[in-house]
This record gives structure tokens, C-alpha cells and sequence, in this order.
């Protein structure tokens, strides 16, 4: 995610903590040793003979501060689509110049800046399906320096739209060929979804009055996209994007609502001062149409996309749906800011694999809950549904609509867990069980700050954690159940640094900053880290080099690390062909806060951000 300016963060408020409830039952060390990485679920886990030997079947990377992208021996890693490259629309144009000289007709037309949340769509069954299909590329932000000539020098119409139209979302074509993947153009398919795309809204808060603008007075339709962070996909084949900070984006920022998002006096990127609709004294509801979780559907580049409201407006990262046992979806969600929430969506209907039809709305009606971790190990889901404890009228909230509009404050109401930065969600593909990064919280133990919990049980947590839980109390998991048991993954860290309750439970290699995640089909657990350039340059961080990604055995607690990336880079999305023979993931801003060309490495170049397909050189199965 992009570490946004703290002049424009939000100011989090309410909701009750542990040690205001209840006395903790861990000490410090008692809490490491219950969250050790080798430490199962007391509620059950993956069974022993699960795995014979050890998943990770390749040779740990060593740290680096190169700029350079480094994986183990029988492994390539190829760049597949960087920024400014031709999205497919039209034939092989328009090609990238180095010079940022591309117009904001041709960007709209090329990929946008900041690559996020990947999701790989099968064009065909088979084996088929892991050689062709069709990846949906979040585009998270814009930096104005590299984006224009003159960088930020001068502002104007022109700049402001070739900025939107680096926002948003790319569809394109991949296929495998001769040994390497490469984007087929033209495709009927290629499509770029932009900060000014036309927008459907839907659900609960669709045409309320909160909604509705000068532009769009039945707040139904919105323009655009922007800050895609970690995103999500569905069983019924589409893409889920999720708006991130997008309150950094708006200007004249003055009521509560405005406050608790962080929409405050100023625009990191100045938008307002050229496109009026980012000027919140002028729309005040403008900020309110974003923040929301965007279903795409990636087979119809001429579909519309729909902002489902039913899921909650927050600074969302990541959407994982996965399937409760009676066929209902269930959204997981975090809010990544430090002492936000973890949410989860229960739908109403049931998915249908036989009428695709059906499924069309199911991410409109539903319950929306957010997560208490309670100190015995238990936790319980939280229902934010109008008229129901403190989410009435009274309390500022007059319909279901505000609740979700104002997804924060009724968490804060409810009295939800404040965490430190939740951030992507993962699903165990056998057991259920549900694993989420909680990337850092230097604030935590500050001096008008929370605490300690035992869901979050260091100050100064500069390197972050990983918590998981299982819902429900069967042998089985049922992500539908309002109570689960939970525990810590692993505590982050570096065994060498002198602090003792920094070192963290790593049980491998040393990690920090822990941002993306995701499961292959094997169960291995993948982590992506994003440790901020002030981070990296620090004495915490001083033995952990670039960010990187690592693969988990989550029987084990084993953490190996896999791949290190350029200077300045967040390794961030990552998906999979079916087959498992190949990866994908995105290399993020390379070179901020530092000096990095990749991927290019000309003299006259700028670094750009790009999605990477990763393969072991015998074609088999990557990571094993």
C-alpha cells in the first residue's frame, strides 16, 4: 500500500480495548510463546501427515540492497507488463517513453502506475487454462515526479488527467509461448479502468442522500476508481479492486465524517486545484462515493463497474471471499490504518455454480461484521446492522445506509479490536483457517495512544505480525459463524536486534513489515513484506535489506525467503496459474526514497513498477 502523508491521515476514534476490558491472561512471554510460529490452533489445524517433508523445496535467498530482483537457482523471474507499456487496446501502441512524454490519451491506453492486487482468469479448462487466460492488474497511485516532464513544477487539466488516467485497473492477455508469458495485442479483451471510468452503485447505499452530488444527484453512478490496493477475485469469475487511501486525493475536508477518513485541508497530488469534484468544500459527499470494494467483471470490457456498498466504505485492503459450507460468500476485509479494523461479510443468498446469473448481486445483500479479539483466545463477529445496539438513530445513525457509509464509526460503536494496520487476508485452501497481516504500529504505546492487547502485544511494533483464527467451533471451519478461536502466526522481526522484544518468533528468516499474502493450492503460505524507505533505513531494519517475499509452512512455522526486489521497492499481489508452474506477483514504486532504474536500467530511464511472471526453468511446480 502506499504510505500515505501524514498530514493527510485519518484520526481514529472509539472502540473499546482489552486492557480496558479485561486483564490480559499472557504476559510478554507467555503471549510469545502462545504465538510462536510453530504453534497450531489450539481449535485444530493442518493434520501432521498432511505434509511427509517439508513444502519448501528451494534455497533460501539472501538479504540484499541491490537493485536488482533476486531469486533462488532454477528459477526466472521475467518482467510481463511495466508501466507505460500498451495494454492491448490497440494493436502494439502506444509504447512507452522514457522521457514521460506520453500524452494522457496514450496513458489511458497503457499501464498505469504502481502495480497492486493481481488476479489470473483462465481463458480456457485444462491444462489450457494455465498457458492463456487474462490478468486483472490493480494501479494503486502516481508519482506526479516521474509521471510528467517537469514533474510537479506546474499544474494543469492535461496533468491532472494523465495522472487519473494512470489510476485505476488494467485487463490484459497473457499467454504462455515458448517457454516464457508474454501479453497478447491486440486483445479483445484488453481493457483500462481508470479515476474517470463510469461506475455503478450498488447495494444498501445506492441513491442515498449522502451519495448524491451536483453531478449525480441520484447517486447512482460515480467517475472512476483510484488508490486499488489489494483486491480479491469470485467464484463466479470476476475481480475485486479495493479502494484504499483515497482520502488523500480530496481537498477542504471539514466535517466529522471528513475527519474520521482522513479528507483534511489538502490534496497530496493537488487534483482540486483542476478538477473541481476533489474539492470536498465545494462536494462534500464526493469523499463518501469512495472507499468501497469495485466488482469488475475481466471477460466484458464492456461491462460497468459496480462499487458494492453492502461491504462496507473504509481504507480497504483486500476483499478474500471464500464459500461458507451452505454455499453463502463471505468477504473478508481489512481496514489498513494503525488501530483499524478486521471485517468480514456474510452473504444473504447462496452462490449457484449452475446460473451464473445468480450471482450476479450476491455481494449486495448480506450482513457486514466487524472483529473482537477477546484475551481468552476467542473472538466473536461483531453485526453492524441498523437498530441493533448502539447503531440507531440516536447515535448518528438514521438508516442501514449510514451504517455502511460511516463503516468506521459503527465499528467504533460496537466496540471492534483496534489493530495494528490489517492488511491482506488469506484463506487456507484445506483447513479454512484465515491468516492476516498486521503490517506495523509504531504509534502503539505512544503517549495518547492504545496499548497493548493481546491481539496486538507489542509497542513500537516495528516490524509487524501475522494473526489468524478459525471461525466456528466444529471440526471444520464455517466462515459464516459469528465466533472463532484465535492466535498469533508469527511475531515479525530480526533475531540480532537488541531490543528482545523486537527479535520477534521468526522460525527461518528474518522479516519485516509482512503486507501480502496468499496461498497456493499446496497450502504454502506466501508473505510479502513493505517496510517503508525511512523503515529500511533504520537501525531495526539495518540486517533485512530490500523488501522480499517468503513462503511459510504453516505446520511448521518454517519461513524461507524466496525472492528480494529492486531498491526502494513493496513486493505486493500475487497470483497463480492452476497448474502451480507459474507465479505472478508486482513489484511496486522501485527507487522510492532511493536511486533505482529497474527494470530498465538506462541512463536516460525512470524506474517503473511491473508485474513479473515467475517460473522454475524445469516447469515445475514453483516453490516445491
Amino acid at each position: 500500500m502506499k504510505r500515505v502523508d501524514p498530514m493527510i491521515e485519518s484520526t481514529g476514534s472509539g472502540g473499546s480495548l482489552f486492557s480496558d476490558i479485561v486483564e490480559a491472561r499472557f504476559s510478554r512471554r507467555e503471549m510469545l510463546k502462545f504465538g510462536s510460529a510453530g504453534a497450531l490452533l489450539a481449535i485444530g489445524g493442518v493434520a501432521a501427515e498432511a505434509f511427509a517433508a517439508s513444502p519448501l523445496g528451494f534455497a533460501s535467498v539472501a538479504t540484499s540492497t541491490a537493485d536488482r530482483l533476486s531469486v533462488p537457482p532454477g528459477y526466472r523471474a521475467d518482467v510481463l507488463y511495466a508501466w507505460g507499456d500498451p495494454t492491448g487496446l490497440t494493436g502494439t501502441g502506444p509504447a512507452f517513453r522514457f522521457d514521460a512524454g506520453n500524452t494522457a490519451t496514450e496513458q489511458a491506453q497503457q499501464a498505469g502506475m504502481h502495480h497492486d492486487a493481481i488476479e489470473f482468469f483462465p481463458l480456457t479448462s485444462g491444462q489450457g487454462g494455465s498457458t492463456h487466460g487474462l490478468l486483472a492488474i490493480n494501479h494503486e497511485y502516481t508519482d506526479e515526479s516521474l509521471l510528467h516532464p517537469d514533474g510537479t513544477k506546474t499544474l494543469s487539466a492535461e496533468k491532472t488527467l494523465k495522472s487519473q488516467n494512470a489510476h485505476g485497473v488494467s485487463v490484459i492477455e497473457v499467454q504462455l509461448r515458448g517457454g516464457g508469458w508474454s501479453v497478447v495485442r491486440p486483445s479483445k479483451y484488453a481493457r483500462r479502468i481508470t479515476a474517470r471510468t463510469p461506475m455503478r452503485i450498488s447495494g444498501p447505499a445506492a441513491g442515498h442522500a449522502l451519495l448524491r452530488t451536483a453531478a449525480d444527484p441520484a447517486g447512482l453512478e460515480v467517475l472512476g476508481t483510484m488508490n486499488n490496493c489489494a483486491g480479491g477475485r469470485t467464484p463466479w469469475g470476476t475481480y475485486l479492486t479495493c479502494e484504499e487511501n483515497f482520502n488523500g486525493y480530496f481537498a477542504g475536508g471539514s466535517n466529522a465524517d471528513h475527519k474520521r477518513y482522513g479528507v483534511g485541508s489538502r490534496a497530496y497530488n493537488r487534483w482540486n486545484e483542476t478538477d473541481e469534484r476533489f474539492d470536498a468544500s465545494k462536494h462534500p459527499n464526493e469523499p463518501n462515493r469512495f472507499g468501497w470494494v469495485v466488482e469488475i467483471d475481466p471477460f466484458d470490457p464492456a461491462s460497468k463497474p459496480v462499487k458494492r456498498t453492502a461491504l462496507g466504505r473504509m481504507k480497504h485492503e483486500g476483499a478474500m471471499l471464500t464459500l461458507a459450507p451452505d454455499g453463502r460468500a463471505v468477504v473478508y476485509m481489512g481496514d489498513d490504518e494503525p488501530f483499524e479494523r478486521i471485517y468480514k461479510f456474510v452473504s444473504r443468498d447462496r452462490f449457484d455454480p449452475k446460473n451464473p446469473a445468480a450471482n450476479r448481486d450476491l455481494l449486495d445483500h448480506g450482513t457486514l461484521y466487524a472483529a473482537r479479539f477477546d484475551a481468552d483466545g476467542s473472538g466473536t463477529w461483531l453485526p453492524l446492522v441498523h437498530g441493533q445496539g448502539p447503531l440507531v438513530a440516536a447515535n448518528g445513525f438514521a438508516d442501514a445506509a449510514e451504517v455502511l457509509i460511516r463503516t468506521r464509526q459503527a465499528a467504533d460503536a460496537v466496540g471492534a479490536t483496534r489493530m495494528d494496520r490489517p492488511e491482506w487476508i488469506a484463506v487456507h485452501p484445506t483447513t479454512g483457517e484465515v491468516y492476516c497481516t498486521l503490517t506495523n504500529n509504531t504509534s502503539r504505546g505512544r503517549a495518547g495512544s492504545p496499548g497493548t492487547d493481546p491481539a496486538n502485544p507489542r509497542t513500537d511494533n516495528v516490524y509487524g505480525h501475522i494473526i489468524r483464527w478459525r471461525d466456528g467451533t466444529g471440526p471444520r471451519a464455517d466462515a459464516s459463524a459469528t465466533s472463532f478461536r484465535w492466535d498469533i502466526f508469527v511475531l515479525a522481526g530480526d533475531p540480532a536486534n537488541a531490543d528482545s522484544a523486537k527479535r520477534g518468533n521468526v522460525k527461518g528468516d528474518a522479516f519485516g513489515s509482512p503486507d501480502g499474502l496468499w496461498f497456493d493450492r499446496r497450502g504454502v503460505l506466501w508473505i510479502q513484506t513493505d517496510a517503508a524507505p525511512s523503515q529500511m533505513k533504520s537501525a531495526d531494519y539495518a540486517n533485512i535489506g530490500n523488501n522480499q517475499m517468503l513462503a511459510a509452512d504453516v505446520l511448521t512455522g518454517e519461513i524461507r525467503r524466496f525472492l528480494v526486489g529492486p531498491v526502494g521497492c513493496e513486493i505486493t499481489g500475487m497470483t497463480g496459474t492452476p497448474d502451480g508452474r507459474t507465479l505472478f506477483i508486482d513489484v511496486q514504486h522501485p527507487g522510492e526514497g532511493g536511486q533505482s532504474q529497474w527494470p530498465d536500467h538506462r541512463a536516460d530511464g525512470r524506474p517503473r513498477s511491473a508485474t513479473v511472471a515467475i517460473r522454475r526453468e524445469d516447469g515445475g511446480i514453483v516453490g516445491s
